[in-house]
């Protein structure tokens, strides 16, 4: 009983590490899934929400921006990896990839603290021109990509 209790694990265990070692070696995203914004907005639409939506919106916008502007030579859109691109999946290229993933994070990360410390002291109007014009740009880069 001990024996096959004993294989059993092992055999788990063997399992498990080929699982979590041919994970680490797929092929990322280099945008990630998180850059599509739900819902365009009319100037309407935000000149009736209060302000503390619009921050909201604002900081997501700027979010989506800076995790899709450096990749547009590749793609616009979330699913396209190195490999589809013709970029080698080795070591290198992936860590290269997480780094500057890791660097974003903190980036986005430092820019939303300043920016819900003093964004509430900005003028709403200016506000909605701002949501709109980046909601414009997502849209422009969603386009472009039709053109190649």
């Amino acid at each position: 009983m001990k024996t096959k209790l004993i294989f059993l694990s092992f055999s788990f265990l063997l399992i498990s590490s080929i699982c979590f070692s041919q994970k680490r070696k797929d092929p990322k995203s280099i945008i990630s899934d998180d850059v599509a914004i739900k819902k365009y907005h009319s100037k309407d639409e935000l000149d009736r929400l209060p302000k503390g939506d619009l921050l909201v919106l604002y900081v997501e916008r700027i979010e989506s921006l800076v995790k899709l502007m450096p990749y547009i030579a590749f793609a616009t859109k979330p699913g396209v990896t190195m490999s589809t691109l013709g970029i080698p999946n080795d070591g290198d290229n992936r860590k290269a990839l997480d780094d500057q993933f890791d660097a974003t994070d903190k980036f986005l990360e430092s820019t939303s603290e300043f920016q819900k410390r003093i964004l509430p002291y900005s003028d709403t109007d200016n506000l909605v021109s701002a949501i709109i014009f980046y909601e414009e740009t997502l849209k422009a880069l969603h386009q472009y990509s039709e053109f190649h």
